[in-house]
C-alpha cells in the first residue's frame, strides 16, 4: 500500500475506531497518530496495518487492534513524567506508543527474537528513552522498580504478585484477567497499599506464559 493509502487509512482508523468509540485524551490520538503501525507488522499484512483487529506476528503472537491499544494507554493516564513498564514486547507497537507519552519506558518480552526485532525497529524509528530486556514478564523487572505505570499485554488467571510489589504508590496497573475463553481489561489503583480494580472492556489476548505464582493479594 503506498503512502497516501496508509495516512488515509490511518485517519480512518483515528476516526471511526477510536474518537467514536469513546478515545478522547488527545495526546493518545496524537500519538497513535504519529506511530507508523504499518512498521510493526509483517510486510504481508501492511494492507491491513489500520484494521481494528488483531494481526498475527512471529512467536505465535498477536499485535493488538487499535482499539485496545488506545483504550490501555488511554487507562494508564500518563503525564510524561512516569516510569512504564510494559510486559509482552511483541511486535514494538504498544511500547512505541508509550515511549511517545511517558519519560521511560522498560519492556520485556520472554520471546529473545521478538524483543530484539523490536528493539531494532524502535530504534531505526528514533526513540531513546525506552529499554527492551528479555524474560519472564510475571517476575516483572526489579532492577528499576518502582513503576508509576504497569501495562500487561498478555491474558493471566490473576495478576502476577511480582507486578503489583513494583508497582509504585498511587501507580495504575492495566492487564487483561481471565483464560482462553473469556478475559476482562482491568485497572487497578494502588493506594495506601491497596488494590482498588475497575472493569474496562471484554478483550480476548494471548495467555501470559511464565513462573507460577500465588495470586496477588486483592485479585
Amino acid at each position: 500500500m503506498d503512502a497516501a493509502r496508509l495516512q488515509f487509512a490511518k485517519r480512518s482508523m483515528l476516526r471511526h475506531d477510536l474518537k467514536r468509540r469513546g478515545i478522547r485524551d488527545r495526546r493518545v490520538l496524537a500519538a497513535i497518530e504519529r506511530v507508523p503501525r504499518e512498521r510493526f507488522v509483517p510486510a504481508e499484512l501492511e494492507d491491513e496495518a489500520y484494521a481494528d483487529r488483531a494481526l498475527a506476528i512471529e512467536c505465535g503472537q498477536t499485535i493488538s487492534q487499535p482499539y485496545i491499544v488506545a483504550l490501555m494507554t488511554d487507562a494508564l493516564a500518563l503525564s510524561g513524567n512516569e516510569k512504564v513498564l510494559e510486559i509482552g514486547t511483541g511486535s514494538g507497537y504498544q511500547t512505541a506508543v508509550l515511549a511517545e507519552l511517558a519519560a521511560r519506558v522498560v519492556s520485556i518480552e520472554r520471546h529473545a527474537e521478538l524483543s530484539e526485532q523490536a528493539e531494532r525497529r524502535l530504534t531505526a524509528l528514533g526513540y531513546r528513552n525506552l529499554e527492551c530486556v528479555v524474560g519472564d514478564g510475571t517476575l516483572g523487572w526489579p532492577k528499576e522498580a518502582p513503576y508509576d505505570r504497569i501495562l500487561v499485554t498478555a491474558a493471566a488467571p490473576s495478576c502476577p504478585p511480582a507486578l503489583v510489589e513494583q508497582l509504585a504508590e498511587g501507580g495504575v496497573l492495566v492487564i487483561p484477567i481471565g483464560g482462553e475463553e473469556e478475559q476482562e481489561l482491568e485497572r487497578w489503583v494502588k493506594q495506601s497499599g491497596a488494590l482498588t480494580r475497575t472493569r474496562l472492556a471484554s478483550c480476548r489476548f494471548v495467555p501470559l506464559i511464565g513462573e507460577p505464582a500465588r495470586p496477588a493479594e486483592g485479585a
